[in-house]
């Protein structure tokens, strides 16, 4: 077998370095790279293949293939085995490649006469780039050496195919970050926005992949690390007052940091010819493929843990902070990985959208943009790596696209899109002030959802008659400790200066599930969203409960005071939460506070079981919101985090229309007050039958007062009812179709 010490390595990084050096052309530097791998690497055969789109392969330069097979053979990814190298991000080794799982014979590549195949991927921190081979005639497995070479060739093409050294003719050599792109992405808040990109964490960019001393390379490595352990070491002193959350990951941390093996495999990097940044970033993208393949939640977490750290240690060997310098442009929109609600809060509403490459529907930013009204987009894969500071960008949350420096024609229709929305504003203005009462004369009452201060400024313009739904989770959810009994108050007293004398209804903290606390050690459930969250929590961890209750009665200062308790699931809980409130008040009396001049209970409606509930507590509370997003998904048993199945059930559908029904009759047999809070309450159509079930209060966000109020005063309630049960009666699966098709007939424009 042939070997490829430390020094012809070295030897080999340092060519390509002057290789790139030279005032020539990309295509003339591929080449020449080629030229080099293969002669130092003793094989016939050198190629690389480079994307052209995200699946596609084409073949950009090659030694040892047919020259006029360059740029004309393409492959899907996934297709023989260079395609398979760059789906899976795996090396492929063989002694005998036309008999390897795979195989597809390119006959105008010449390369029939290869019978050894080595392939590794170019990518770089999880970004695939492209795919680089080597092959000879003599059928053998290359050695460990051999691919250890190739793959430090892979990562220095990596990084010189981002800095755009290989620009050249064709898509495939196209300058990175110029061309449009569109992402498909998930909508956690609608809404269309224009915008230029802030990346929340901009990339390090490596300019020296190659370096000449290795001593003087290892050394500066050696004191970054060294820099790095004191660090963590600061922040777990820091820490030791905090939870064993915290403490965990910094220890992880810790040990990374101390890890013999990860510095060893950065060494080795080193001796081979990379500068410290370079091997860093080797191991990092490393990590990041084994994170994407890895199917342990815990061995992620671990994963994503090294990535953070390697994060660290490149900025400290490179001097770039985490804060560059960039300035916030005009109308920010915010592209991350993910982002803390924290975090997401000091931007506040400077931001016109927000684009995350994970997240979720639930997560805590995804409430805290929806409380900002901001319109949000997640798992928008790969747009990190992609975007850069300062683009053009154009996001649709209600078809859920993002659109990086979008082409004329992209601008045209989405500015066309913006600019009917504003003139549909517009003409809500009018309503603001005028009641929801449909032409049979049917009031309903349009109130809104908050969780925020900066909420409130929103009420008298959304032309809601108060706050359905105060979130009082957000404060709890923002800080990295438990808020004091005195901070609640004065926001509770804040809330209510700013309603300005209108109804609002706070809600007990509703965490676990999807919302856990920074401070709070997460269960380790396997269905969090039917385990341990909202009262389960307050009645087993009455302490919490009772201080949030004890700040809620003494922010009224004499005021009414409405609060609901969340996640209600039989009459015990409802009886538990009115005992931890009969404690707070005992106790304010005890201390001589003023209590609310009239307090009223209400409970959450989330689990088809309180539906069920005796009459006793439909008699008991003084009133009743459906929580629409937690009913559904648990009335149709389909998870509203998952992807494939949140959006199969309509919620027009008759099963779900006509149990709601069945709550409406039990409420108005006790007068019962009753209203649905949640994402449907906001769409118009939904709204709409929603209230001719006889459903007369819905809470939503605010943006979707006006609307629901404008179709709501064009049509017959009464009639509406009529066309639902017409539908229902016929055994229509939903009653969307027939609804539509009324409304466009019936509604007065």
């Amino acid at each position: 077998m042939v070997q490829t010490s430390e020094s012809e390595s070295r030897k080999l990084l340092g060519a390509l370095r002057d290789a790139m050096a030279e005032d020539s052309a990309g295509q003339a530097r591929l080449d020449k790279i080629v030229q080099l791998t293969a002669s130092s690497m003793r094989s016939q055969v050198c190629s690389v293949y480079l994307f052209r789109d995200q699946d596609t392969l084409e073949l950009c330069a090659t030694e040892g293939l047919n020259a006029a097979a360059v740029h004309q053979t393409r492959m899907r990814i996934g297709e023989g085995l260079v395609g398979r190298v760059a789906r899976y991000n795996q090396v492929i080794n063989t002694a005998n490649a036309p008999s390897a799982k795979g195989f597809r014979f390119m006959a105008e590549t010449g390369e029939e006469i290869y019978s050894s195949f080595l392939g590794v991927p170019i990518q770089r921190l999880g970004d695939s780039l492209g795919v680089l081979v080597v092959q000879s005639k003599e059928a053998r497995e290359f050695s460990a050496d051999e691919i250890y070479a190739l793959e430090v060739v892979a990562m220095v093409l990596a990084e010189m195919t981002e800095l755009g050294a290989f620009v050249g003719d064709g898509d495939a050599l196209s300058a990175r970050h110029q061309k449009p792109v569109m992402f498909q992405a998930k909508s956690a808040q609608d809404g269309v926005a224009e915008g230029l990109v802030y990346l929340h964490e901009p990339r390090v960019v490596v300019t020296n992949p190659i370096a000449d001393d290795p001593e003087v390379e290892t050394q500066r490595l050696e004191d970054a690390l060294d820099r790095l352990r004191i660090s963590v070491d600061q922040m777990l002193t820091n820490a030791r007052s905090g939870d064993a959350e915290q403490l965990e990951v910094l220890e992880a941390y810790r040990l990374f940091a101390n890890s013999k093996g990860w510095r060893r495999r950065m060494e080795e990097d080193i001796q081979r010819g990379l500068s410290a940044e370079a091997a860093v970033e080797k191991e990092q993208s490393a990590a990041r493929s084994r994170m994407g393949q890895s199917k342990d939640s815990y061995l992620r977490e671990r994963l994503h843990d090294l990535d953070d750290l390697s994060n660290r240690l490149l900025r400290l060997l490179t001097g770039q902070g985490s804060d560059t310098g960039a300035e916030v442009p005009p109308n920010p929109i915010l592209v991350a990985r993910n982002i803390g609600p924290g975090e997401l809060l000091d931007y506040g509403r400077s931001l016109r959208g927000i684009v995350l490459e994970e997240g979720s529907v639930g997560s805590h930013a995804a409430i805290v943009a929806r409380a900002l009204a901001i319109p949000l987009l997640i798992r928008a894969k790969g747009i990190v790596s992609e975007a850069l500071n300062g683009d053009a960008i154009m996001l649709d949350g209600d078809q859920g696209y993002v659109h990086l420096r979008p082409d004329e024609g992209v601008q045209k229709a989405m500015r066309d899109k913006i600019a009917m929305m504003r003139q549909q504003a517009d003409r809500y203005v009018e309503l603001r002030d005028k009641p929801a009462e449909a032409k049979c004369g049917t009031v309903v009452h349009l109130l809104m959802n908050a969780g925020l201060m900066a909420d409130l400024p929103s009420l008298p313009s959304s032309g809601a008659e108060g706050v359905g739904l105060f979130r009082t989770e957000l404060q709890f959810l923002a800080q990295n400790q438990m808020p004091k009994r005195a901070e609640l108050v004065s926001q509770y007293s804040r809330v209510m200066d700013a309603a300005e004398g209108r109804k609002v209804v706070f809600r007990t903290l509703d965490i676990g599930s999807d919302k856990v606390l920074p401070y709070m050690v997460p269960q380790d459930e396997p269905n969090p969203a039917m385990g341990w969250r909202a009262i389960r929590v307050g009645l087993d961890k009455p302490g919490i409960l009772r201080m949030q209750l004890q700040a809620l009665l003494r922010a009224t200062a004499g005021r009414d005071l409405s609060v609901m308790f969340p996640f209600i699931a039989q009459l015990d809980e409802f009886h538990g939460a009115l005992a931890e409130l009969d404690r707070a008040k005992a106790r304010e009396t005890k201390l001589g506070h003023t209590l609310p001049k009239h307090i009223q209970v209400g409970a959450m409606l989330e689990t088809p079981s309180l539906a069920f509930a005796p009459d006793q507590f439909f008699k008991e509370v003084d009133f009743l919101s459906i929580g629409g997003n937690d009913l559904k998904q648990f009335f149709f048993a389909a998870d509203r985090e998952n992807e494939r199945v949140r959006r199969r059930y309509d919620t027009l559908n008759t099963s779900f229309l006509n149990f709601l029904e069945q709550i409406v009759t039990r409420a108005r047999a006790s007068q019962t007050h009753l209203s649905f809070c949640g994402e449907d309450a906001g769409r118009p159509l939904e709204a709409a039958c929603f209230a001719a079930l006889g459903i007369g209060t819905l809470s939503m966000r605010p943006a979707s007062v006006a609307p629901v109020k404008h179709l709501i005063r064009r049509i017959n309630l009464k009639e509406l009812k009529a066309v639902i049960d017409a539908a229902r009666a016929a055994g229509t699966q939903s009653v969307r179709g027939p609804v539509t098709e009324w409304l466009k007939q019936n509604s007065a424009h």
